[in-house]
């Protein structure tokens, strides 16, 4: 069987003419399947752990406060390896990166499973986010670099399931194991897959000399400042809120590190004449509109994974199974809509439907602003089915339009600069979402909180049938009933205050994800993919 070339310094060699040019083999589609196999598991488990960090933090002996880091360290070394994606492949070749990352992602997952204290958590998580960011950028890469123009759009439907489908239903999963099954279980679900993957890449993919000369042309300097940048960063956006942002230290001398460093790396990668990352590509209109529009999109798909769980959790007291249960129903109803995205993609502008997707996104997001102390599972589901279309109709067209007036010899660098800013924007998103949750509810508690006061009868009524309560269900003095009382009306408040606070956050992303659709509406056309495939 004929095996595929991917090298992106140096052409493989030629091949005899395919008998129709239009038609990807079965040995191509056989690697961007695998390619897409990785690409799922690698962002499904930014997600996996969300539904279940209580119980992990319990079971390494840590706290709510340091067991964030439990997510954001996987998120570090991610965000750090996929703009190295490109540089790595020239110098090891694609199938020699590929293949080791695939297999070093599967080690570290399983070595999650086996910690015992938060460092080293956070040490395996960080390792295998970094060996994991690898497969997001190659896989997207190999759509654009070795399918024909007209199945292009195919290739993007099955990217756009791995990034919206794994965030939508990685909670689903690492609920349902860590109730049924314990946390660590949630780690092993890497390894069938990824073992899958590697044997399938190991027979397409053909090998190819590497080329370590280029490891001294690589631009350390801008590697060096760009992973320090991002890692505080990354920090920051995690960490800021729990730590009340710039009245702590520690965020201050991060924010200042990740603002000097990322400065001094764009700078660098405008002037070197080989850099790290070809920010010039994003002065072209469609690419550099097209990546804002993603970033915002990562912005509205982790930030919108982010608050249903969390409000799930925190106002409706739902277990980690629970939360998985109903974030289903946002994962599920895309298995069967993206695959039709390609056929919409030959009929319709590309942006046009990505409008469409990001308008039902963000109307999905405006539907939960008037949520109550009953708004639930139930109440969520038309909500999340209008969000499953909307995101279903969004990403293939998007990276259609902002990545199909590249050449292929710079698909690389443009996936690696478009996935970045995706995973970027979701970081942004959740720490920003998170903070507006905190000060709204502090705001909605202090002004339902001026209208409990204990002179008002209504107030004195209330406290008076909880005390009631209270002494008919077990508390034996008046005043332990009183007191009971006074803490479940607190409660309430606090419980209110959140539901608003929730509300009001839900709005930010629905705006965020229109300002998206505004994006797309500044790219020129894209040429039709079927046009540029040689259609008749």
């Amino acid at each position: 069987m004929a095996t595929l070339a991917l090298s992106t310094s140096t052409p493989a060699p030629q091949a005899a003419a395919p008998a129709n040019p239009d038609r990807a083999s079965a040995t191509v589609w056989v690697a961007v399947f695998a390619a897409m196999i990785g690409a799922f598991m690698a962002i499904l488990n930014i997600q996996i752990t969300n539904a279940s960090l209580l119980n992990i933090e319990g079971g390494i002996g840590t706290g709510v406060d340091n067991g964030s880091w439990i997510s954001t360290s996987y998120l570090i070394g991610e965000i750090i390896v996929i703009p190295l994606t490109d540089y790595l492949s020239r110098v090891f070749t694609f199938r020699n990166i590929m293949l080791a990352h695939a297999t070093l992602f599967a080690a570290f997952s399983v070595a999650c499973a086996f910690t015992h204290d938060l460092p080293s958590m956070i040490t395996m998580r960080g390792l295998q986010g970094y060996f994991g960011g690898v497969l997001i950028p190659m896989a997207f890469t190999l759509v654009f670099t070795k399918l024909p123009k007209a199945q292009q759009p195919i290739g993007l439907a099955m990217f756009s399931l791995a990034v919206t489908f794994a965030p939508a239903i990685g909670p689903t999963i690492g609920g349902y194991l860590t109730e049924n099954y314990g946390w660590q279980t949630i780690f092993f679900v890497n390894v069938i897959p990824t073992a899958v993957m590697v044997a399938l890449l190991y027979v397409t993919l053909e090998r190819q000399p590497m080329q370590l000369g280029l490891l001294h042309e690589g631009d350390w300097f801008g590697i060096v400042t760009m992973a320090v940048g991002l890692s505080a960063l990354q920090a920051v956006l995690e960490e800021g809120n729990k730590d009340d942002w710039f009245g702590s230290p520690f965020i201050v001398k991060l924010a200042v590190t990740a603002a000097v460093s990322l400065t001094l790396f764009i700078w660098n990668e405008l002037v070197v004449e080989k850099p790290l990352l070809r920010l010039r590509l994003l002065a072209r209109r469609n690419f550099g509109a097209g990546t804002l529009a993603a970033t915002l999109l990562g912005f509205g798909l982790f930030g919108s994974v982010y608050l249903l769980p969390a409000y799930l959790g925190q106002v409706q007291r739902y277990n980690a199974e629970q939360i998985g249960n109903v974030l289903a129903w946002t994962g599920l109803p895309q298995l069967v809509l993206i695959p039709l995205v390609p056929k919409l993609m030959q009929r319709f502008d590309a942006r046009h439907i990505a409008v469409v997707g990001l308008a039902l996104f963000a109307a999905s997001a405006f539907m939960n602003t008037t949520m109550s102390l009953d708004y639930a599972g139930d109440q969520l589901w038309i909500p999340n089915m209008v969000r499953a279309v909307g995101q279903a109709l969004t990403l293939a067209p998007l990276s259609a339009v902002g990545l199909g007036s590249v050449a292929p010899q710079d698909a690389p660098a443009a996936s690696g600069i478009s996935n970045m800013m995706r995973n970027l924007g979701g970081a942004i998103g959740t720490a920003l979402l998170a903070t507006i949750v905190t000060k709204r509810e502090q705001f909605h508690s202090n002004i339902i909180g001026q209208s409990v006061d204990l002179g008002r009868e209504e107030v004195r009524t209330r406290i008076a049938e909880l005390t009631n309560y209270f002494l008919a269900h077990g508390v034996p003095d008046p005043a332990g009933a009183r007191h009971q009382a006074i803490i479940a009306l607190g409660n309430t408040v606090r419980r209110q205050a959140l539901v608003m606070a929730f509300s009001d956050t839900f709005v930010v992303l629905g705006i965020v994800l229109a300002l998206a659709a505004v994006a797309i509406l500044l790219t020129r056309k894209a040429k039709a993919a079927a046009d540029a495939g040689g259609a008749h």
